[in-house]
């Protein structure tokens, strides 16, 4: 009986172009981090965290880029999309990773008023016009060779109802995943394969501003005894996945939205208390 051989990820990782939006720190980060050990060129967006950005780029001298993103504005997004095609090219995989939380949405619009607003321009709108610049660069270059890749990263607060949690926030990352399904399902017959992942807890700054702050210690030990698993998420578990999405093996999984929760998504109730 033939035996199968093992995945190589590396092989079909290994001279991809790949761009990750919100790449300077938590899940973005370790995306780009992983996308680098597999043989990628990657460039990757950030906003406020600049010294983080230039010090990751500087840290692989000739296979990593970083370049400015504001979300909120849609020249902002052609422009960084002309930087990557000026510098390396070729775009095989787009991580569509960059979004704000309840509480980080406030590091970009202070005024109260405007914070449910802020939250769709940047994780709707802001992701939709990002997911549309890729595609656009992707249609543009050369046929043949391996499908590219469109991974779209939301929250599991965009496939479950959390009652508890800012409405706005939850509905922003709802609409990744709608588009998700119905880019999938336009490019189903184009080498381009699109992918949804939606964390569950992780352990980030935005999942720690807007969850656990303000928790002494004891409602803390009491949150993570809720959690699945008993823990938080780790940023590099879903950078894994997201390397696989982006490998020579994932074709097949085309149009799939990935609940990455521990069992949150199919268990609300262990949040908000419902049966």
């Amino acid at each position: 009986m033939p035996t199968a051989a093992p995945l190589d990820l590396v092989a079909t990782i290994h001279g991809r172009r790949a761009l990750v939006t919100g790449g300077s720190v938590g899940i973005g980060r370790n995306c780009v981090e992983s996308l680098l050990a597999h043989g990628a060129t990657v460039a990757f967006t950030y906003n406020r965290h600049v010294e983080e950005a230039r010090s990751l780029a500087a840290a692989h001298p000739g296979r990593a880029s970083c370049h400015f993103l504001d979300l909120r504005d849609p020249k902002s997004i052609v422009a960084c999309f002309d930087e990557f095609q000026r510098r390396w090219g070729q775009l095989d995989v787009l991580v569509n990773n960059a979004a704000v939380g309840t509480a980080t949405v406030a590091q970009y619009e202070p005024d109260p008023l405007r914070k449910d607003r802020a939250l769709f321009e940047i994780n709707s709108m802001g992701s939709f016009g990002v997911a549309q610049s890729g595609l656009r660069l992707m249609k543009s270059q050369a046929a043949g060779g391996p499908p590219r890749k469109l991974i779209n990263i939301s929250s599991v607060g965009g496939l479950q109802v959390f009652p508890s949690m800012r409405l706005a926030d939850n509905m922003s990352k709802a609409a990744i995943v709608y588009m998700t399904k119905q880019l999938a399902a336009e490019l189903v017959h184009e080498p381009i394969d699109v992918f949804g992942v939606c964390p569950g807890a992780t352990d980030t700054e935005m999942f720690r501003s807007s969850t656990l702050k303000g928790m002494n210690e004891k409602e803390q030990r009491r949150f993570y005894s809720r959690l699945p698993k008993g823990r938080l998420i780790r940023p590099e578990e879903v950078a894994e996945v997201v390397v696989f999405l982006a490998s020579g093996y994932s074709t097949v999984m085309h149009g799939a939205v990935l609940d990455l929760s521990m069992g949150l998504g199919v268990h609300p109730g262990l949040l908000t208390g419902a049966p």
